[in-house]
């Protein structure tokens, strides 16, 4: 190990380990640190993404759909099967596999691009200065000429209920369940709750989410978040506007949940609860005292537009800087920080992110909401077409939601899009792409989309901001 580095990389989840990657390609000599380890206690690289979030959250849906399909799908499709029955520990064991295939792959593209792997806890002393704790060894100081704070973000605890790694849980422990509760509690129906939420279910769990807010989904479009919560409601959760959590108590058979709803207490118990409120930033044990960083009012380390903190050399990316806590969004960061300290100008074009949620059906946008174009005062057209018209939503027996396209009603950019319905995580990045080079609908809509295909819904939805969809009746024309 070497004592100096052009820059050291604080944290390997995906804004730590592109930043890391992407220097080392650029010809800077560059370290990087964590300190997670598995349920083995051996060093994993990842991050909570591959960890325990992103990752082995989309191979238990994926499990988990599967699973239901089998129960309530396959005899209409002709596919006979006597009894389906469910082996979670092989299930958990398919997820695991993903996740240790997936983090030795980072491994792996360190050696490869000659990156230094330093398994064990950071703290920095200063600019330039980091004490270095091996998971198995003595601290040491390291130094380099830049460093990029990049150690994300961790699950919010309830001051009325904390974590205890049985009865109630975090993110990470609500993925690791060895039985299926009969009865979970979910406080907090935000994605993260909606997906969790969605796999228990699924598996047979009676699943009830509690969501303070009286609006589901804030963040998203109106449209697909009234469209999402009927959907989700009528594939079996119970799910709990304006209730507001007030009491949590854990007992060695169940945990009983206090909220007030409409003006009045009401109580549940559960077999399990999982604290799904939201991530803030881990910065703990990561500053010295003499390391004065500015934070903002969240917690998060403040950055400018070229991610610098409030000191001289040192850098942060990822949900450690904040909103939105999404790893592609962390990924470009770091990609970005590691060409500028190169000597490049990049930029991260925050209007053109997608956010997905990936339950059944899958919600997906990118761009300005029809809420935020008319707070914005801006005259805007819509287009909107549903999967129920489309020939491969029917042929897959899924026909549920639709596609929404908003573009500027003078210039006809591009301004957001907004689906619900199958694989909508993939189909919003083509307007993804349209977004970055400052497309029109009426490009959209002049792309040849092969037929019969689910994207067929976003051209239609194209050509229905101006009026003129093919498989689809237009609206109605104001008299």
């Amino acid at each position: 190990m070497s004592d100096h580095y052009d820059v050291i990389v604080i944290g390997a989840g995906p804004a730590g380990y592109s930043c890391a990657i992407r220097a080392a390609q650029l010809g800077l000599a560059a370290a990087c640190i964590d300190k997670w380890l598995n349920p083995e206690g051996k060093s994993s690289l990842g991050g909570t993404c591959l960890n325990a979030g992103c990752i082995p959250s989309k191979a238990l849906l994926e499990s988990s759909e599967l699973f239901e399909r089998a129960n309530s799908e396959f005899e209409r499709h002709g596919i006979q099967i006597e009894q389906v029955s469910l082996d979670l520990a092989a299930m958990q064991k398919r997820k695991t596999d993903i996740v240790n295939e997936l983090t030795g792959g980072i491994g792996s593209l360190f050696k490869a691009n000659g990156v230094t792997r330093l398994a064990g806890s950071a703290r920095i002393h200063g600019q330039g200065r980091v004490s270095f704790q091996p998971n198995d060894g003595e601290v040491s100081e390291i130094t380099a000429d830049n460093i990029v704070i990049a150690t994300g973000s961790e699950p919010t605890e309830l001051s009325i209920a904390p974590f205890d790694g049985d009865r109630v849980l975090d993110s990470r422990g609500a993925l690791a369940m060895t039985e299926v509760p009969d009865r979970l509690g979910v406080i907090g129906a935000g994605y993260i709750g909606v997906e969790l939420g969605s796999v228990w279910s699924r598996l047979g769990a009676d699943v009830t989410l509690l969501e303070a807010v009286d609006k589901f989904m804030p963040i998203a479009d109106r449209g697909i978040a009234e469209e999402g919560l009927k959907q989700f409601r009528n594939r079996g959760l119970d799910i709990r506007l304006g209730a507001r959590v007030t009491g949590v108590e854990a007992g060695t058979t169940g945990v009983e949940v206090t909220y007030e709803s409409a003006g009045e207490t009401q109580s549940q118990t559960f077999d399990r609860v999982v604290v799904a409120i939201g991530r803030k930033p881990h910065t703990a044990d990561l500053l010295a005292d003499e390391v004065p960083i500015e934070l903002d009012d969240r917690g998060c380390i403040d950055v400018g537009d070229d991610f610098r903190s409030s000191l001289p050399g040192i850098y942060a990316v990822g949900d450690v800087v904040g909103n939105p806590m999404l790893a592609h969004k962390g990924m470009e960061e770091g990609v970005a920080v590691a060409e500028r300290l190169a000597g490049q100008l990049p930029h991260v074009n925050y209007r053109t992110i997608p956010s997905v949620v990936y339950t059944e059906p899958e919600m997906a946008w990118v761009g300005d909401s029809e809420t935020d174009l008319k707070a914005s005062g801006i005259d805007y057209r819509s287009g909107q077409i549903p999967f129920a018209a489309n020939g491969r939503a029917k042929a897959l027996g899924n026909q549920t939601g639709f596609v929404k396209i908003l573009a500027h009603a003078e210039t006809d950019e591009i301004l957001g899009a907004h689906m619900i319905g199958p694989n909508v995580s993939e189909l919003v990045q083509e307007i993804v792409v349209a977004m970055e080079y400052r497309a029109a609908s009426e490009d959209i809509a002049r792309i040849i989309h092969g037929h019969p295909t689910l994207g067929e819904t976003v051209h239609e939805a194209a050509l229905a901001v101006d009026g003129r969809p093919i498989h689809f009746p237009p609206p109605k024309k104001r008299g």
